[in-house]
């Protein structure tokens, strides 16, 4: 990645409006600025009356909020998201062997590409996932790769999520908020469409069924509605069509999962699981939680019900693990990597924390199983006396960090008080995987840090979202 920080806008290039964006930049320059007020004000009442909110545990004023929304697209041309489709597939079918052979063989340690104190220490390495044969060696049927494009105008991966990605209903809702407020623009550029993401996650949903039913019985556990994504699990669950239970609402009997109804207990195939692992079951992990299913891990473990993500795929989206992910495309699938990584200095190795203690002001440094903006501390923001407080916490557990370049987010323009301002943004697409193969939505959620000269887009951090536009046009 050049060091070079000019920040690559994504409407404009050196030369004037990039060719992707001609039309939508016309219609905007005969808008006037009331006129684009009022379809900001259109968008809003749209959330509103929808209920798309989220959370913020932080936040003492109250914990929901409606997830802000800027109504500028934010457009990829055809090309490049072709070029991003086959670097996510290939990147999730290493991690996906990687997944299937640190709970087995663990055959990537012994042939010494990948430290074994390295997966020893990881929180979310679960030694009671260890055997447990999945419904066809599929762990990550649903994930939310996180890219950047960086200051040379190529994609980079910045992070895995591999447990319970959420943003995909605000990714569905954006898309249906642009259809009232431009509906003429969407028809006038070939947008690519990603409404039926809902029936294709139930196909394979229902395609990982124990038992050779045609209509299995697929279901949404949630934690309840003080979750941050409860709006996403009550969405997907009713476009879908599938009951959204608690734990309460199921039971275990005899290695098998049931759901209460008031006509009895019903058999329950597959659980789209939105709790955390050390929830899940009272019995193997946190006997204090009151969100899973007590004996749950005995009927995973005998195959009698499929959880959706896999159980223990939380080792695989370690920041500390994530380095290593070229080296697992190349270990598991003898290529090189598509999308290449974001530069990772891994603080336990002592020259790389040398470098990095010396270079802090552009540095950002993450925890390594922290999410959602939370453990993260920008170099170039930070007092020298929090500097000094982070090299003592690396110190102190260098496996807890990681390093990265501070990288200058490319930029789109967003409407703020009525004016054209440009705020840089990351992507989050969603694929899914099942015994068919990788299919990923094309666009995903683009989120928008909406603080002027902010790099942090996540929502719990004042961040907000775009509709993300694939459109085949040439550059």
């Amino acid at each position: 990645m050049p060091a070079n920080q000019v920040i690559w806008d994504e409407m404009f290039a050196p030369e004037g409006v990039r060719n992707r964006y001609k039309v939508v930049y016309e219609a905007l320059q005969q808008m006037s600025g009331d006129a684009l007020q009022a379809k900001d004000l259109q968008a809003a009442d749209f959330f509103m009356n929808q209920g798309i909110t989220f959370t913020v545990y932080s936040d003492n004023k109250g914990i929901e909020r409606i997830f802000p929304f800027d109504i500028i697209p934010r457009i990829i041309t055809g090309k490049e998201w072709d070029h991003v489709e086959k670097g996510i597939q290939q990147r999730l079918k290493a991690l996906n062997l990687f997944l299937k052979d640190i709970y087995s063989e663990q055959q990537i340690i012994k042939d010494g590409i990948i430290p074994a104190s390295l997966i020893a220490s990881c929180p979310h390495f679960l030694k009671e996932a260890v055997g447990i044969k999945v419904p066809h060696d599929i762990y990550v049927h649903i994930s939310g790769i996180d890219l950047i494009r960086g200051n040379d105008g190529k994609f980079y991966v910045l992070e895995d999520n591999l447990r319970t990605p959420s943003g995909v209903s605000y990714m569905l809702e954006n898309r249906e908020v642009t259809k009232r407020i431009f509906p003429d623009l969407l028809a006038q550029n070939q947008v690519r469409m990603v409404n039926n993401y809902p029936m294709k996650l139930l196909n394979i949903l229902s395609s990982l069924s124990p038992r050779p039913v045609d209509q299995p019985n697929v279901v949404i556990l949630t934690p309840g509605v003080y979750n941050s994504a409860y709006y996403e699990h009550t969405f997907l669950a009713r476009t879908m069509g599938i009951p959204l239970v608690e734990g309460r609402d199921l039971v275990v009997d005899n290695q098998k999962v049931f759901m209460k109804t008031t006509a009895g207990l019903q058999p329950v195939d597959v659980i789209y699981r939105r709790i955390d692992d050390e929830y899940i079951d009272p019995l193997v992990f946190r006997p204090d939680s009151v969100l899973g299913v007590p004996g749950i891990m005995s009927a995973y473990r005998k195959g009698s019900v499929a959880l959706v993500n896999a159980i223990g795929n939380g080792v695989a989206d370690d920041k500390a693990v994530y380095a290593y992910v070229p080296d697992m495309i190349k270990y598991y699938l003898n290529e090189e990597s598509i999308l290449s990584n974001v530069p990772t200095y891994r603080m336990e190795k002592e020259d790389e924390r040398k470098y990095v203690f010396d270079n802090l002001n552009s540095m950002v440094v993450k925890q390594t199983n922290q999410s959602g903006g939370y453990g993260l501390v920008m170099g170039n923001k930070a007092t020298d006396a929090e500097l000094n407080e982070l090299k003592v916490a690396i110190l102190d557990n260098p496996r807890n960090f990681i390093a990265q370049p501070i990288i200058q987010l490319s930029t789109v323009p967003c409407l703020v008080d009525g004016k054209l301002e440009s705020r840089h943004v990351d992507l989050r697409p969603y694929a899914l995987c099942g015994p068919d193969g990788i299919e990923i939505v094309p666009g995903g959620l683009t989120r928008v840090a909406l603080r002027k000269g902010s790099l942090v887009v996540n929502s719990s951090q004042g961040g907000g979202s775009k509709d993300t536009w694939i459109v085949d046009l040439e550059e």
